[in-house]
């Protein structure tokens, strides 16, 4: 029962070996050493490394599952519809999360007979879609919009498989298996690794047989060098995760003072804060008069940055629309830029 920092901080590390590094450092190679029999040895990369074992025994501790690392955020969403729903099945579906779930759905599922139900994060439409469901894919909160939906009253109400991309919340703020989801789904890309320089994803579960199954055969693997940056970044995940919530929620606090600002929303879950401007050529300026932030799409990284997202066409939202990811800059340093950023509009 050690804390978040404790456990982020030991997770995945070898027992001590007296003279070798905390976190000994990637196993780089594709064939190993294999000589007669096969048996158990990890003879091909493909098959297994090392640096991926540490990196999925840290972050099983902080899931309390097993998990799977892949090369992405939406290599591991792939891999976790892959392997639950076939022709003939009923997938839910947000139609307002991740467009990246919406395009798999859509574009690769559904004509190969699978049913496909987009419903918006919301727990009167996701109920409505249950009835039949094979499988259900929610994400809470949703991106961009941070809506939240009850995981452990749909899971509890429905037989379908749960799978929750958890990734806004992160596990040490949110168990969804222990609230009744089946898969837990991450980019650990964004507040996990919290650099902005890797990309890597990963599916936790009770039984990811199917899921190396999935991995081996589809060569959806993680490099070695990055999984390890990965698992070297996760014992600052805690300290940088409760930096940026603080600065999430006194951001949140100064934009529902601020008259140019409406809509604020920012569920407690993630540093993440959404609002909306007056239109698009408003938020444009907001964005150029700020300093600190940085205008950049993702969201998790330990620099604040905004964007736009009706820039992309792929979201249902105000062209005014910003998503906020807030940093771990001072607090008081990045709330003086964001009022920069607002006075300029109020000056034109």
């Amino acid at each position: 029962m050690r804390g978040p920092s404790t456990r982020a901080a030991h997770a995945g590390l070898p027992d001590p070996v007296q003279g070798e590094p905390f976190l000994p450092g990637p196993v780089l190679g594709a064939p190993f050493h294999l000589a007669g029999e096969v048996g158990d040895v990890v003879g091909y990369n493909r098959d297994g490394n090392p640096t991926w074992a540490r990196y999925e025994e840290a972050l099983a501790e902080l899931e309390g599952a097993d998990v799977v690392v892949f090369a992405s955020g939406m290599a591991a969403v792939h891999a976790a519809l892959e392997t639950t729903v076939r022709p003939g099945d009923v997938l839910v579906a947000p139609v307002d999360g991740y467009p990246g779930i919406r395009g798999l759905a859509r574009d690769h599922f559904a004509p190969r007979g699978v049913e496909v139900r987009l419903v918006a994060t919301d727990e009167a439409a996701v109920r409505d879609a249950l009835p039949g469901a094979t499988a259900v894919f929610l994400e809470s909160p949703s991106n961009p919009a941070l809506n939240v939906l009850d995981v452990a009253a749909i899971a509890r109400d429905t037989d379908a498989l749960v799978a929750v991309d958890n990734t806004l919340a992160g596990p040490l703020h949110q168990d969804v298996l222990a609230l009744g989801a089946d898969l837990s789904i991450a980019s650990a890309t964004k507040y996990l690794t919290g650099h902005s320089d890797i990309n890597i994803g990963y599916v936790a579960a009770r039984d990811t047989t199917k899921l190396r199954e999935w991995r081996e055969l589809t060569g959806a693997l993680p490099g070695p060098f990055e999984t390890w940056l990965a698992h070297r970044s996760l014992a600052t995940y805690p300290l940088r995760l409760a930096r940026q919530m603080d600065n999430a929620e006194s951001l949140a606090e100064m934009l529902r003072e601020r008259s140019e600002v409406g809509d604020v929303r920012y569920p407690g879950l993630g540093a993440v804060v959404a609002f909306t401007l007056a239109s698009a050529e408003m938020a444009q300026r907001f964005l150029a008069a700020c300093e600190i932030v940085i205008e950049a799409t993702s969201f998790g990284g330990l620099h604040s940055s905004a964007e736009r997202r009706a820039r992309w066409g792929t979201d249902d939202v105000a062209e005014g629309f910003i998503r906020f990811s807030c940093g771990i800059e001072d607090t008081a340093d990045l709330l003086a830029d964001v009022r920069r950023g607002l006075d300029v509009l109020r000056s034109a």
